[in-house]
């Protein structure tokens, strides 16, 4: 019987070389966006990672791109206000949201960041999907509900990406995947795949960025 949200397939040679070409082109720090206006011209296919704070969303990005440093974590969680925006080649951006939950910023300043994000998932057209990043260790979160949630209000497609698999053993990866399936099947956005990823191993990482690379 065919599971809900089934891992993602490897992809096929073909996919797999689409994915390795867009991802061996230069990744570069384009802007840190802070109010609407700073966006830039939404002229190129877009996807977010969205994911809690320390659930591995820089070291992901910086995996993906082989780039040792594009993405910076910061020390102190919930200090990164910005939308960062990222170059993929001359064909994507990437976008790395700020970590939610247990913000160490005053109420003022996380609720300015809530409504940017609002308005930036619901106003931007070449947004294509966005990866919501789980803890393989810990499963779903209230705050991860509430980014999903925001995200199917929002009509963005987004597709759970599991983090840190290297750090469980099968047994508990199963329990945490079955309890992530519970949980999507209460997301209407939800794409019905997971990938599972371990960026320290590049698990998942080619599976990855052959999603991105097909994506138009």
């Amino acid at each position: 019987m065919q599971l809900p949200f089934p891992l993602a397939e490897e992809p096929d040679a073909a996919t797999r070389e689409k994915g390795r070409l867009l991802f061996a082109a230069e990744s570069q720090f384009l802007k840190g966006v802070v109010a609407m206006d700073g966006l830039p011209d939404a002229d190129r296919i877009e996807v977010c990672f969205a994911g809690r704070s320390n659930v591995g969303k820089s070291t992901l990005i910086n995996a993906l791109t082989g780039t040792k440093a594009l993405a910076r974590a910061s020390n102190t969680p919930g200090r990164t206000q910005e939308i960062n925006f990222f170059t993929q080649s001359d064909s994507h951006y990437l976008v790395d949201l700020p970590g939610y939950g247990y913000a160490n910023a005053p109420l003022a300043v996380v609720e300015k960041w809530q409504r940017l994000l609002k308005r930036y998932l619901s106003g931007r057209a070449n947004l294509r999907r966005a990866f919501v990043l789980v803890d393989t260790r810990h499963g779903v979160k209230a705050v991860d509900e509430e980014i999903m949630t925001l995200l199917d209000q929002s009509a963005v497609t987004f597709q759970v990406v599991m983090t840190k698999a290297d750090k469980v053993k099968p047994a508990e990866q199963e329990k945490t995947l079955t309890q992530v399936r519970a949980a999507l099947t209460k997301h209407p956005a939800a794409y019905p795949e997971i990938v599972v990823t371990s960026s320290e191993k590049s698990d998942g990482l080619e599976t990855l960025r052959s999603i991105i690379a097909e994506l138009d």
